[in-house]
């Protein structure tokens, strides 16, 4: 589970979050959901590159929060991260010098900036984004973005592979077992990154993202409330370090993780309690 992330403004640090993405088979259902869970309103503009010819953009208080767009034939579903770039160009050509595997891109979108779909060398997808002049995307409040994960079997490929693209330094921060990284930038933290534990050899690399409970309703309020409305509860709510974390699934079985920061739980010096929507 991340810590909060400052809103991804123009000129933020390249590697931070500045979008997230739901590839989603209905996207009626999703905003229905979403709209209830976390106050979002959506905006609908016109795709060029979609399926349908339309791209959803969900917005808390007029702030940008996160895009909807439906999914095509065969298509993975679910929740996708977008990291910061300044040149796509350039930072595709630094992918494929540091072993990712360029999947589409860099490809430029209107109004949209440019994207470069990556897999990266621990086997995990994940957008390289080059944003249009004065983007702005909210994160760190109710309803909006908070933070994510890389889950990955192969946590020293993905260091390396981050760090060096990006300059992070990476600091281990789990025990008893668990391989939990915390990627910074300066002291910042940024980004995390877990290992997949050996009983589930059979998961998929992938990035969980997580989105900011209102400490006012609380996680536990908002974990029942998106089982009303046709979501999963995938882990009960559970203390961390970091705050009370759920995660959850939508109606279409897209995960997403919610925390509260206004409540974090000591541990114990330097624990990390992690949870994964595959680990079951």
């Amino acid at each position: 589970m991340s810590l909060g992330a400052a809103a991804a403004m123009p000129g933020s640090p390249l590697g931070t979050p500045c979008w997230v993405e739901l590839c989603t088979p209905d996207v009626s259902t999703a905003q229905a959901f979403y709209g209830a869970l976390f106050g979002w309103e959506f905006h609908v503009k016109r795709d060029p590159v979609g399926s349908d010819g339309r791209y959803s953009i969900a917005l808390r208080d007029g702030v940008q929060a996160a895009g909807l767009y439906r999914a095509t034939r065969g298509q993975p579903t679910g929740w996708s991260i977008h990291l910061r770039v300044n040149n796509a160009t350039a930072t595709a050509q630094r992918v494929e010098h540091l072993g990712g595997t360029i999947r589409l891109g860099p490809a430029a979108i209107p109004e949209r900036g440019t994207v470069l779909h990556v897999i990266d060398p621990s086997g995990a997808p994940v957008v390289f984004w080059q944003p249009p002049s004065g983007w702005l995307f909210g994160a760190s409040l109710p309803g909006m973005f908070s933070g994510a994960d890389l889950n990955t079997h192969d946590g020293f490929a993905a260091d390396e592979f981050y760090c060096r693209l990006f300059g992070f330094t990476s600091e281990q921060i789990g025990d008893e077992g668990i391989d939990y990284a915390e990627w910074r930038i300066g002291h910042e933290p940024v980004l995390y990154r877990c290992v997949i534990d050996d009983g589930h050899t059979t998961v998929p690399p992938h990035w969980l993202v997580y989105f900011e409970t209102d400490p006012t309703v609380g996680t536990d309020a908002l974990a029942e409330t998106a089982l009303g409305l046709g979501g999963g509860i995938l882990t009960e709510p559970y203390d961390t370090p970091f705050g009370r974390t759920a995660l959850l699934t939508d109606p279409d079985g897209a995960p997403f993780a919610v925390i509260d920061h206004s409540c974090p739980v000591d541990l114990g010096v330097g624990r990390a309690e992690v949870d994964d929507p595959y680990d079951d």
